[in-house]
């Protein structure tokens, strides 16, 4: 696959000035794509939000694609873009944050399990000043509904990991629905997740890299159709990698991928598969 250099200045500066973008990755999700889409852009509307949503379909094999058709025909600010192999939930976010057009993104589950509401107001904390708005659903504020147990419990041990390494006070790093600006998204790269582990990374790194981040509590339901993409048994090894690289890089990095705009003119961003 051809691989796209840039600098990160360019990369930066192509982003529409006041627009959120919401990328969505999809992958047989026919029976909540719909309402779920639908449900963001109404809520986004009413808050007079200029935005788009960019749904990665990532090699469906239902009438995903066939909804997101009609979703678009009626609002010209839903597009859909088909993920290429390799396919996984991490290769389709990180197409979509290769693609977006805002000056900001959201990282949104295709389920519905994300309150609209909610993206309303991380976008209006992240216009205070900050490079990302993180949610978590277990602070004074944040409700669960209908979580499975062993997921809950899985969770909330990883998340106790990554705070006792990282001296972290947020508890929901694992948490994939957060907001940044475009120009974290750059300075984040290369990301190396391949699969869920992408929603622990991305955050990981803002907070090495030095990004600015708030914390606000969100709402999660469990899906009411479809079924789940997570598999824990193959995510354990994937997400300790990951966190493991992270550490090492606050650790031993001595800072020397924080803030790199001096630099933004010359350096170059790879994007690659």
């Amino acid at each position: 696959m051809p691989i796209e250099v840039r600098s990160l200045a360019e990369w930066q500066a192509a982003g529409i000035p006041g627009m959120l973008s919401v990328v969505i990755p999809a992958h047989n999700e026919e029976g909540q794509i719909g309402e779920t889409v639908s449900q963001l852009s109404a809520a986004l509307r009413a808050a007079e939000i200029t935005y788009e949503i960019l749904v990665v379909n990532d090699n469906s094999s239902d009438g995903t694609e066939q909804v997101l058709a009609m979703l678009g025909a009626g609002d010209s600010a839903v597009r859909c873009i088909d993920n290429a192999a390799p396919n996984g939930f991490g290769f389709a976010v990180r197409r979509g944050l290769a693609e977006f057009r805002g000056d900001a993104v959201a990282v949104v589950m295709a389920d519905g399990s994300d309150d609209p509401a909610d993206l309303v107001r991380f976008y209006r904390e992240l216009e205070r000043g900050y490079d990302c708005v993180f949610g978590s659903r277990f602070m004074r504020g944040g409700r669960v509904i209908d979580y499975p147990k062993l997921k809950l419990l899985l969770n909330r041990l990883g998340n106790l990991l990554i705070q006792a390494l990282f001296l972290l006070h947020y508890g929901d790093v694992t948490n994939a629905f957060k907001l940044y600006r475009r120009g974290a998204i750059a300075g984040v790269q290369p990301l190396l997740s391949h699969h869920f582990n992408l929603t622990v990374e991305l955050p990981l790194k803002c907070i090495v890299r030095g990004y600015r981040y708030a914390v606000l509590p969100n709402s999660w339901h469990n899906r009411k159709a479809g079924v789940s993409k997570l598999r824990i048994k193959e995510m354990g090894s994937r997400y300790l990698f990951i966190i493991f690289c992270c550490w090492l890089e606050w650790v031993l990095s001595r800072g020397d991928y924080r803030d790199q705009s001096p630099y933004w003119e010359s350096q170059l961003q790879v994007w690659h598969r």
